[in-house]
């Protein structure tokens, strides 16, 4: 599979992982009882212009839009791991420590939060464990869709 394939192949991925991501924060949430997170929003309203962090309403309008969107960008990575030569589950382990020391390093340029080693237990957890589906689904996506290609 050429560049351009790879990374078309890797959007379609995210969209799926995306998905799957979307589906386990909601059960963890109802679970948990906790909020849902603003992160996505503050992101897009420090990178947009015209949109401020500090008024809830920009954040809020953009939370979803900038939560899906980033997501299925990052599926991309993926498409480019397997042009580098990284394919199956060693392709999906580096996807997700690259979208998450990336979220990582942008979280804390723009101010949106804190390095990690000053979360909470609970909260490193959920963050790696819904990164993790997000890599391994949009993973085993990518893989069938690469596989269904040759």
């Amino acid at each position: 599979m050429g560049i351009l394939g790879a990374l078309g192949s890797g959007l379609v991925a995210g969209i799926v992982g995306t998905a799957a991501m979307t589906v386990t924060q909601r059960v963890e949430m109802a679970v948990s009882r906790r909020a849902a997170s603003s992160v996505p929003g503050q992101v897009g309203a420090h990178l947009i212009p015209g949109r401020n962090p500090a008024i809830g309403s920009d954040v809020q309008s953009l939370n979803a839009g900038m939560h899906w969107s980033h997501g299925i960008a990052m599926g991309s990575v993926r498409g480019l791991l397997q042009v580098a030569g990284l394919t199956g589950p060693a392709a999906t382990a580096a996807h997700c420590a690259l979208l998450w020391m990336g979220d990582v390093m942008l979280y804390k340029s723009l101010g949106v939060a804190d390095w990690p080693w000053r979360w909470t237990g609970q909260e490193l957890a959920t963050d790696l464990a819904h990164k993790g589906v997000y890599a391994a689904v949009t993973g085993l996506t990518y893989d069938k869709i690469a596989r269904n290609t040759r």
